[in-house]
């Protein structure tokens, strides 16, 4: 097969494409054949050595990947081989084929596209977790989205649109609050116009956002805690634009409101603490969920550009450039 393999962190001579052996079957597993992979800005800062989770070396990075089934282990009886499947894995999923735990795949629609799949198991699924199990929204509430038309961002205005909530949507340009209006915006503020606090009070009679889904941080969330009604909720997703915000206990004390974080990487298994098993079917019911509203054709998933897996470098240059609409893929089945 072949793989992106990092032996060096913040070192790009010493990430390359290379013909490795395959991964080794395990325990529960399921072997899949990558046709697409998501690039996503959390692998551009593992390989730069700024994530907050360091990786072991070597590295392959990717943690979504969508696929065909190859090969299941034999205590796996959910799929089976020719299956169209879409998996969350800790790494590995810039490469030909990966094996993926089978409590963290998942069966795909027939009208779900490979590249449209790879934006379920981290961007669709925390956007999701984020709205819907901590921030408890309401149908009737106003949202509050930054960095819109990003994967992010898009699948934050779509899932709020979805469960009934009036979206405001934050972009840096035009084209691109055009994008978070096709994906069902109500409102886009251009930060390039200054002060979104107070077009926020004035588009909601000064009450303000109900939640705020900030993964941008830095100024913007700070901004977001003078615009956000009383009682309200802030989840902040990112830090995309390089700072992490230092939340004044006292404006949320005065307001009622909340600050709550998501990690979704818990629901998938991956954080320090397991996952409790009695959780995991809430997870499969949320995916369940997701796939139901991209049939019906609430969620439309959106890619900007595809790449085979030796463009890899160009792959992560455009999603560095913070100018993608949307998401960017790897095709790793396409010939080198």
């Amino acid at each position: 097969m072949r793989a992106v393999i990092c032996r060096g962190l913040d070192d790009p001579g010493q990430v390359s494409v290379e013909a490795c052996a395959p991964p080794p079957m395990i325990p529960g597993g399921v072997r899949i054949a990558v046709h697409s992979c998501g690039v996503s800005f959390a692998n551009l800062l593992v390989l730069q050595g700024k994530h907050q989770n360091r990786p072991l070396l070597p590295l392959t990075p990717g943690t979504e990947v969508a696929g065909i089934v190859t090969e299941c282990a034999p205590d796996v009886t959910l799929f089976r081989p020719g299956d169209r499947v879409v998996a969350g894995v800790r790494s590995g999923g810039f490469a030909s084929e990966v094996v993926a735990p089978v409590d963290t795949t998942f069966a795909l629609p027939d009208g779900v596209t490979f590249d449209s799949a790879v934006q379920f198991p981290t961007i669709y699924a925390t956007a999701y977790g984020a709205l819907c199990w901590r921030a408890r929204l309401q149908p009737g509430e106003t949202v509050l989205v930054h960095g819109a038309s990003g994967g992010s961002g898009l699948a934050a205005i779509e899932i709020s649109k979805r469960m009934g909530a009036r979206v405001i949507a934050c972009a840096s340009t035009q084209d691109k609050l055009d994008a978070a209006r096709a994906h069902g915006a109500d409102e886009g503020l251009n930060y390039r116009d200054g002060n979104f606090r107070d077009a926020v009070l004035a588009l909601t009679g000064g009450r303000g956002a109900d939640v705020v889904f900030d993964p941008v941080g830095g100024k913007v969330f700070e901004e977001s805690l003078r615009c956000v009604a009383p009682e309200g909720r802030l989840i902040p997703m990112g830090f995309a634009g390089g700072d992490i915000p230092q939340i004044p206990a006292n404006l949320l004390l005065v307001k009622n409101a909340t600050a709550i974080g998501i990690y979704w990487g818990y629901y998938m298994g991956w954080g320090r603490m397991p996952l409790p098993p009695e959780r995991r079917p809430a997870v499969r019911a949320a995916f369940a969920t997701l796939f139901d509203w991209a049939v019906e054709g609430a969620l439309k998933p959106y890619t900007q550009r595809t790449f085979a897996l030796e463009s890899y470098e160009e792959a992560l240059a455009v999603l560095a450039s913070r100018e993608v609409i949307g998401r960017v893929a790897l095709h790793p089945q396409l010939s080198p």
